[in-house]
């Protein structure tokens, strides 16, 4: 089979949409499948385009075996919602040019967000006379009205007209959750034609390995439960309410140490509010390579997964949660809905509520008494159930599945 990919954001990028494509490629090309991806020039988190790919408008390169179609994009870092929509637009259209030189498909899966690119995805479809599948891995604009980003009722309307035209033009929808999933066929799709695309892990990278004495050294986490955030930190996240319940805790012991790995629009913010809390059991660190966080979580006793308190996020399934379980680490999940009963089914870690700093704070305490026996065995509980569950073999064959069967002719 033929299949192109279509998304604003690939490796060398970090984050879990670069992760997710990257790692469904390789995987796809391992089966021995033609995979092309058709993508913008590196740019995210910082908004800076490397020097090898400024200038240019196009280039075609080979990333780990994987033809790449590159295209110019107008980077916008922060800035504002209209910056911001204009960089997506800017993608949207040069990646017209990388359609054009891509060669013919079968499929073409289309990441969002952003939304708007699945026009290109439709429009590609037509070009290359493939089939579209529309992968959603946040249901937009719903989730950014919710979160305060976009609130001009016009433009809501008209980004509402095209997420249903979009949904009605595709052959069929991939979605990243099961809350997504339900939400796509609510809105009228049928449910034959509505799958499943989690984010998983890749269980080779991501195993449990001895602690690592470099890491060990930074964190001074000599018997000390450590534990780790690592990803995006933005307002998304709430990651005030960590801080808050860290300050609970100083108070309390000065057994517990906690490490911040990664970048994000609100991570200034938290240092300063560290400071401001007076906490002294917080490191705060640069984004690490994927293949250092196997050694990250060597000397991370527990990982924290943190959502706002806010109804979208209860059908939301962070990627982070997968990589810590894979190395046998227990996630303490700050957080509701359909991740926090997973962990709980399967008992690979703790739950606390989200932005309640008591409850955060208290979770952290009973998780730090908790017996070597105790948490050895909730990690091990965790490593089994990716590798059941979200290894990147197993989604890739469910998504084979999807797409040689048409349930609906």
């Amino acid at each position: 089979m033929k299949i192109t990919l279509l998304s604003q954001h690939f490796p060398p990028e970090i984050g879990a949409p670069q992760i997710r494509l990257y790692e469904v490629s390789k995987e796809l090309k391992k089966r021995g499948h033609q995979v092309e991806v058709i993508t913008a020039f590196p740019h995210h988190p910082h908004g800076i385009i490397p020097e090898e790919y400024k200038g240019k408008f196009y280039e075609l390169e080979t990333y780990d075996s994987i033809p790449v179609h590159r295209s110019w994009i107008y980077p916008s870092p922060k800035g504002s919602f209209w910056r911001r929509l204009l960089s997506y637009f800017s993608f949207t259209f040069s990646a017209f040019y990388s359609v054009m030189k891509s060669s013919k498909t079968d499929v073409i899966i289309c990441n969002s967000p952003p939304l708007f690119l699945g026009l290109t995805g439709y429009i590609a479809s037509k070009m290359k006379r493939s089939k579209f599948v529309f992968n959603i891995a946040d249901i937009w604009p719903e989730s950014a009205v919710e979160l305060g980003i976009v609130t001009n009722k016009k433009f809501i309307r008209l980004a509402e007209k095209l997420e249903m035209f979009l949904y009605k033009k595709s052959w069929k929808l991939a979605a990243a959750t099961e809350g997504i999933q339900e939400y796509l066929i609510n809105k009228g799709k049928p449910q034959y034609s509505v799958f499943l695309l989690p984010n998983g892990v890749n269980t080779e990278t991501f195993q449990p390995e001895p602690q690592d004495d470099n890491w060990l050294k930074k964190l001074e986490g000599e018997n000390k439960t450590v534990f780790t955030f690592a990803g995006r930190m933005g307002y998304a996240q709430g990651l005030d309410s960590i801080l808050h319940a860290a300050k609970v805790v100083q108070n309390k012991t000065p057994n517990i140490q906690f490490l911040f790995v990664g970048d994000g629009p609100e991570k200034q913010k938290l240092i300063d509010l560290s400071l401001e809390l007076g906490l002294n059991n917080i490191q705060f660190h640069e984004s690490v390579p994927v293949t250092e966080m196997p050694k990250v979580f060597s000397v991370t006793d527990f990982s924290i997964v943190s959502l706002r308190n806010i109804e979208l996020f209860k059908g939301a399934r962070p990627s982070k949660i997968f990589p810590a379980l894979a190395t046998e680490t227990p996630v303490l999940y700050c957080g509701s809905g359909e991740s926090a009963q997973f962990i709980t089914e399967k008992k690979c870690g703790i739950i606390a509520e989200p932005e309640n700093v008591e409850d955060i704070a208290e979770k952290m305490l009973y998780c730090a008494n908790l017996s070597d026996e105790d948490q050895d065995e909730i990690g091990k509980n965790g490593r089994k159930f990716v590798l059941n569950e979200y290894s990147w073999e197993k989604i890739v064959d469910d998504l084979l599945i999807n797409l040689t069967v048409d349930e609906g002719r």
